[in-house]
């Protein structure tokens, strides 16, 4: 599978037929010239974005099939209209603390509900700003040595994905080169950081580059949140030792 040109360097349309990372993997170790690393880099940060894409299309189709066979087991027609008229005569169970109707299990989510699910606020946290202030010293001290990088809050210090990169790479310095990223190219670098942190940390991207890059600042919410996720799974691979979770 490896291909070269005659100037030495891997060629590309070689590289987009092989499927397997680790054969990407072990040509990167053995690359020697600049650019053939920057070429496989590129090769297998589309591998992993088209596996991803595959794992979201495929989580899709069985959402898909769930609600299908939710709608067979619902009965015909007639029965659902049964069940609706039935709903309508009774009261919503009501919350014995407020004393206000709950809302039922089968209904659906508000869309500014469903926004806030997205990103939930850590603001249930007895002790979120003394947690929260924690968590930012302990990124500011692994990013401290890395170029670029100025950790000042969860939102705009993370708006390049720098920072990200930093953090990831602290972890894991084989990972990729970090002195090679270009902050006016933030997509590439919020790829880069997630799909490794995804790869070798176990860290499931619970943010989307894209809608990184549409907003003007990252909301802090989801920044905090993924950072916090990434610092979990890093005490559970041993990576990180400490007494308390973040």
């Amino acid at each position: 599978m490896e291909s070269k040109t005659d100037d030495g360097l891997v060629a590309t349309v070689e590289l987009s037929a092989i499927e397997d990372e680790e054969v990407l993997n072990k040509m990167l170790d053995n690359a020697k010239d600049f650019e053939e690393r920057k070429i496989l880099r590129a090769a297998l940060r589309d591998l992993l974005k088209k596996k991803r894409d595959k794992r979201e299309q495929d989580r899709g189709s069985r959402q898909q099939d769930l609600r299908q066979q939710g709608l067979s087991k619902g009965g015909t027609t007639g029965g659902a209209v049964s069940i609706g008229r039935a709903s309508m005569n009774q009261q919503p169970p009501t919350n014995k603390t407020s004393g206000q109707a709950s809302p039922s299990a089968g209904s659906k989510a508000s869309p500014a509900l469903a926004s806030a699910q997205k990103c939930p606020s850590p603001a249930a946290a007895p002790n979120l700003k003394n947690v929260k202030q924690m968590l930012l010293d302990w990124c500011r001290a692994k990013t401290e040595p890395y170029e670029g990088v100025n950790i000042r809050n969860f939102s705009s210090s993370w708006k390049d994905g720098i920072a990200f990169c930093a953090l990831v790479h602290h972890f894991f310095p084989d990972a990729f080169e970090y002195y090679t990223l270009n902050p006016t190219k933030p997509k590439e670098n919020f790829e880069l950081a997630f799909s490794t942190a995804e790869k070798l940390a176990g860290c499931p991207p619970l943010l989307d580059p894209d809608d990184l890059i549409r907003m003007k600042e990252p909301d802090w919410k989801c920044v905090y949140t993924y950072i916090q996720e990434f610092y979990r799974c890093l005490v559970e691979k041993g990576l990180v030792k400490t007494k308390k979770r973040l």
